[in-house]
């Protein structure tokens, strides 16, 4: 392996989508056996530099090279043939397939016309087994997946097909400290064959735990490139959003009000006996280990799963809660963490997305008024800051921290007083991260209550009043103030004993 020898080069790389100069000239080479870091904010162009050469799409001009071979545009077929991976932040495992299936697929394992089950079954064991991935079976479904075990799955695919530059776009972050540790031997293991590890993340302590390089964008344009040593964290975040970010997270000063949500020994979706309560203007946290059933409580009381017992109050009324529709017409909204698949309709414009809780209350008999929706629309893209050249553009087009504020934003323009968000802040790069941090205080201001799930330990601290714990589908403890909160408490709680 030569670590100086290039293994992919890109030169004046320019990408225009409708109304959006999203690449504007950008060179970039990266090398055999090294971790190259790519960061910048949503809507910096990171994804769609890595669409272009892994074959998403086609650049308007400027070519890239794959070791000696240069190319205008690629077709995801040849990329792959060239070596080219990619493990997407949004994942792409079939439900109805097994894991083995889900590895080959696309690929064949036979002779003649006959596909070696058996043959495939082994590879898998074996491939499993050389990453250190435990408790995935090679014929479980994927629909019996959780989202991190989703995770390793698709990089073990990845690392199965001989990779030569692999790009992993926010691998960590449905992952626990302990899967990521077995991604980061992997990536060690991966860096020693002289593959090259394009790594997207806006977790600032992986980035100078694993980066040898680090190249930063910022509104479609190449900032800098650098050694990963030669930086700081504060340097990185000014690099990146073009300003410092003294406070990260918001003030929080406000009294919290009476009780607004009462949960009593909640059962159901592989829970047991769960109770908390929720007050006026005030963030309760949901912490817990992936497998916990943080999402999964969540659920049960946004009415997605079937509650087999417990009682849910609100305002001191008992409540039934059978249906997500149930859970709107009293009051609730939830932002999940699948944005793609559950937060926004991709097809559809920002305009729809962000109005459509609110079209009865903006419409009369059966006629929308769409000034109002208009209204209600341009408030929301101003207030959230969405990055779209206009309120018609399709949600698939924005970046995935757009999405996400797209889905943010169609609860803010209704009527919901409770608010459920599960991993807010997942996949945004910091400085999106801070506006939804000072959005959810200002919310609470005026007097909404928010019930935040999230798997960073710190966010957890930094914007919860109060903080429940799950282990194992029950509740292990609540933490009562910000005083008691602690990253060796909240483990101590969450840890299987």
């Amino acid at each position: 392996m030569d670590a100086s020898r290039i293994s992919l080069s890109l030169k004046n790389i320019v990408k225009t989508f409708p109304g959006v100069l999203a690449v504007k000239g950008v060179s970039i080479d990266f090398r055999e056996g090294e971790v190259h870091a790519l960061m910048g904010e949503n809507g910096a162009g990171k994804s769609t530099l890595m669409k272009i050469i892994t074959g998403g799409t086609t650049p308007d001009s400027g070519q890239f090279s794959i070791g000696d071979q240069a190319f205008g545009r690629i077709s995801p077929s040849e990329a792959q043939a060239r070596g080219v991976q990619i493990v997407h932040q949004e994942l792409n495992i079939i439900p109805a397939l097994s894991v083995t299936e889900n590895i080959f697929l696309g690929r064949f394992v036979g002779s003649g016309y006959i596909i070696d089950r058996k043959k495939m079954r082994q590879m898998v064991i074996d491939l499993l087994a050389s990453l250190g991935i435990e408790n995935i079976g090679p014929d479980t479904l994927g629909e019996d997946l959780t989202v991190a075990q989703m995770q390793l799955v698709e990089i073990a695919k990845a690392t199965s097909q001989n990779a030569d530059i692999l790009v992993l776009d926010e691998p960590t972050s449905p992952l626990t400290d302990h899967e990521t540790g077995i991604l980061f031997r992997i990536i060690q293991s991966l860096k020693a064959r002289g593959v090259t590890i394009i790594y997207i993340s806006h977790r600032m302590g992986e980035i100078f735990r694993i980066a040898d390089r680090v190249t930063v964008l910022r509104d479609g344009q190449k900032v800098v490139t650098m050694d990963i040593k030669d930086t700081s964290r504060e340097d990185l975040i000014k690099l990146m959003v073009g300003r410092s970010l003294k406070e990260k997270y918001p003030v929080r000063d406000h009294e919290v009000g009476e009780t607004v949500l009462e949960a009593e020994a909640l059962s159901g979706n592989g829970l047991s006996d769960i109770s908390f309560s929720l007050r006026k203007g005030e963030i309760l946290g949901i912490a817990g280990l992936v497998g916990s059933g943080r999402t999964e409580l969540i659920r049960l009381v946004y009415g997605a799963d079937r509650l087999d017992s417990g009682t849910i109050r609100l305002n001191d009324r008992a409540v039934t809660i059978a249906s997500p529709s149930e859970a709107v017409g009293l009051g609730i909204g939830l932002i999940p963490e699948d944005r793609k698949q559950q937060g926004v309709l991709l097809e559809l414009s920002v305009r729809d997305n962000v109005t459509l809780p609110s079209l009865r209350a903006i419409s009369r008999f059966i006629v929308v008024d769409r000034r109002a929706e208009h209204a209600l629309a341009d408030k929301q893209i101003e207030d959230l800051k969405i990055k779209t050249p206009s309120a018609n553009q399709i949600v698939r087009n924005l970046s995935g921290g757009n999405q996400q504020k797209v889905a943010l934003g169609k609860w803010l323009s209704s009527s919901a007083q409770i608010l459920i968000f599960d991993e807010p802040t997942r996949g945004i790069d910091v400085g999106a991260k801070q506006e939804i941090y000072n959005l959810m205080n200002a919310l609470t201001q005026r007097g909404i209550s928010i019930i935040m799930v999230s798997s960073e330990m710190e966010e957890l601290i930094g914007m919860s009043d109060r903080m429940i714990v799950l282990r194992e589908g029950r509740l292990a403890g609540e933490l009562a103030s910000a005083s008691d909160f602690s990253q060796e408490k909240i483990m101590e709680l969450a840890a299987v004993k």
